[in-house]
């Protein structure tokens, strides 16, 4: 497996721009060697990425997976504090989930009662079928 990568690289492997990358390392989320101007990440660096959005598709806010991020840095001592801490932040956004879920198909069921009562006030004013009306 490659040991360094270049900012393209990681942006082309994780579909993600190079200002992207650039952001999480303003925020403190990454940071890569550098040459001069020239950035250098390890495999490191690469699992941090993959962690740190792993966690924005999860909807985590990025102080969050900061802290998750740096427990796993911490090794074996941080290892039990950063697996209670995903797994309660795991518990709550399948909670938050489940909840959208739910308003999801209260709102499906309400745009479908509204189109049902549109639809018949459109036959009863026009006198024709919905095949007519569409």
């Amino acid at each position: 497996m490659q040991e360094t990568f270049t900012i393209s690289e990681l942006g082309k492997e994780f579909g993600i721009t190079t200002r992207a990358i650039r952001f999480y390392e303003d925020k403190q989320l990454l940071s890569p060697l550098r040459e001069g101007n020239k950035r250098i990440y390890t495999r490191s660096d690469r699992t941090r990425l993959k962690l740190l959005l792993r966690g924005k598709r999860l909807g985590w806010p990025l102080d969050e997976i900061r802290d998750v991020l740096n427990m796993y840095e911490a090794g074996h001592a941080g290892e039990l504090q950063q697996l209670e801490y995903t797994c309660r932040k795991v518990e709550e956004s399948r909670q938050q989930l489940e909840q959208q879920k739910l308003d999801i198909e209260a709102s499906m069921a309400d745009l479908a009662t509204i189109e049902k009562r549109c639809r018949e006030r459109i036959k009863l004013i026009t006198g024709s079928s919905d095949e007519n009306a569409a």
